[in-house]
């Protein structure tokens, strides 16, 4: 307990309400006390009929007050008297017209349209994303460490299930044919599909090396007898296989080798075909079709699936990495912001249309919550925080009753002397 709370007078309670309801009181008890000295004396000096007349008054306009001001909040004195505990008994009334109170003056579209008209939003929302101490950064750090509880909070394959769901969709909606064939139209034009040829000729003569023996035996099998006893079938297969390896080798080596050129024949009748044969698409439908239904699919996915997760979480973890640039974006944004005229119009467009959207939309479920809340407090509760709000300048209409009443009543007093 502090100096000053040890030596404050109990009299003045910290409580500001509290403490003016005691001044009120005890200037009607010392106007009281007036009344009565002043009505004593004033047989003796007829002057003291003007302390007696401003006491009086006073008294009854203090008391008229104080009725006034308990019949608020309660019954004065206990007492079933009409119209009074006016709070505690309309408090259900109270509540409604303070939600059509808020609902008709704050929460209708053409309101929040016309505040925020003059409000710049971007610029508010700029100055503070601009500033990385106290904007980008903390939103950023705040941001993704959220992210990252998040996605080691719940479960797994609860949160995927619908991000995999998502893109499994997104795959089935697009028509695979002509993307391919715009694809491979345009790497051909490019020259960019060289490389890809080079890529599979190498793969080729890497198989045919790697299924030699494979290749001779299966040359032998399908010999004759007579082709077998004069080795016939191995000159054969010797011949195959170097006519392969010469003609893998020639192609791979050539740009302009005949065969390269069939192959880009080949290569663009498919583009053309992917782009405009409906028989083409359908059967590249039907292939998507299949993989999107293959069990291998579904594994592959869950396992991007998790790979991203915990790559995230990782990446928001450490510090000044995926929060950092984050929060770098956030601050670019803000700066843009600041000196983009037209991304600021827009900005502040997009905020108005919003709220007043959300105004129009969720506005009766806001003041719905308003008026429910208070429909449960209790009646006292109500009483107790209306009073805790304006109780101290309703004591000052007591105190402000009790000396006009008396300035009243002295001026009745001396308007009769002269009647």
């Amino acid at each position: 307990m502090t100096r000053a709370a040890r030596h404050r007078p109990a009299l003045f309670p910290a409580d500001p309400g509290r403490r003016m309801r005691l001044v009120a009181g005890a200037l009607l008890v010392i106007m009281a006390g007036l009344f009565v000295v002043a009505r004593h004396l004033a047989t003796r000096q007829p002057a003291w009929g003007y302390a007696a007349a401003f006491a009086e008054a006073a008294m009854v306009g203090g008391l008229a007050d104080w009725f006034a001001v308990t019949a608020l909040f309660r019954r004065p004195l206990g007492l079933p008297i009409p119209h009074t505990a006016i709070i505690p008994v309309n408090k259900d009334r109270i509540a409604d017209s303070m939600a059509a109170f808020l609902r008709a003056n704050f929460l209708t579209p053409p309101v929040v349209a016309r505040r925020l008209h003059q409000f710049d939003v971007a610029r508010v929302l700029g100055n503070y994303l601009a500033n990385p101490a106290r904007g980008s950064g903390r939103i950023g750090d705040s941001l993704g460490s959220l992210i990252a509880e998040i996605l080691e909070t719940l479960d797994p394959e609860k949160v995927g299930r619908p991000a995999k769901a998502m893109v499994r969709a997104q795959i089935a909606r697009v028509d695979l044919a002509p993307l391919a064939g715009h694809v491979l139209a345009g790497m051909i034009a490019d020259g960019r599909h060289m490389p890809l040829i080079d890529s599979v000729l190498r793969r080729a003569g890497a198989l045919l090396e790697a299924n030699e023996a494979a290749l001779r035996g299966l040359i032998h099998d399908r010999a004759s007898t007579l082709m077998r006893w004069t080795g016939l079938d191995d000159r054969l297969a010797n011949a195959l296989l170097d006519a392969l390896y010469a003609l893998l080798a020639e192609t791979l080596i050539d740009p302009a080798h005949p065969m390269r050129r069939k192959i880009d024949v080949s290569l663009d009748s498919l583009a053309h075909d992917l782009i405009g044969d409906p028989a083409m698409a359908q059967r590249v439908a039907r292939m998507k079709d299949d993989v999107l239904a293959n069990p291998a699919f579904a594994t592959w996915l869950d396992g991007v699936w998790e790979r991203s997760r915990t790559g995230m979480i990782a990446m928001l973890r450490a510090p000044g990495d995926g929060t950092g640039e984050l929060g770098a974006g956030l601050a670019g944004f803000g700066r843009a912001l600041g000196d983009d005229p037209a991304l600021r119009a827009m900005v502040n467009r997009f905020a108005r249309r919003a709220l007043a959207g959300l105004a129009s939309r969720h506005g009766d479920d806001i003041v719905r919550i308003v008026s429910e809340t208070v429909r449960r407090w209790d009646a006292r509760t109500v009483s107790a925080r209306i009073e805790s709000a304006v109780g101290r300048d309703l004591q000052f209409i007591r105190i402000n009753g009790t000396l006009v009443g008396g300035l009243v009543g002295l001026a009745l007093h001396a308007a009769e002397g002269f009647v």
